[in-house]
């Protein structure tokens, strides 16, 4: 993330924080009070995304995102997603078992050296 949208999100929340309207206007001046050099085509592309959005819940929606949904993230905010039921893992068969086929991390090598007359 470029200097210029770590800017923008901190003007957004800090809006956001105050109860202020967040429009492109207000972040440029945040971010010239702050004395931040901006591209100017960020201010007016954070304050369009976050125009109908409540701030609040896409805050409160980070923790409840999955891992792997980062690129829905926004998605994921508008629509709770249903908890889904962890399944236990079924424990190994028998057969399916590692002990008996000779593997082991912690198992010593045998000297596998060829010794020659």
């Amino acid at each position: 993330m470029t200097t210029s949208e770590l800017a923008c999100v901190y003007s957004a929340l800090i809006l956001h924080d105050d109860e202020v309207p967040i429009t492109a206007d207000k972040i440029t001046a945040l971010c010239k009070a702050a004395s931040v050099e901006i591209e100017p085509i960020w201010p007016s592309l954070f304050a369009k995304c976050l125009a109908d959005k409540d701030v609040g819940c896409l805050i409160n929606a980070i923790g409840a995102a999955p891992a792997a949904g980062a690129a829905g993230g926004a998605a994921a905010a508008e629509e709770a997603a249903p908890v889904e039921e962890e399944k236990e893992p079924e424990p190994e068969s028998e057969e399916e078992s590692d002990d008996d086929k000779g593997f082991s991390l912690y198992e010593k090598k045998k000297n596998t050296e060829a010794h020659f007359i």
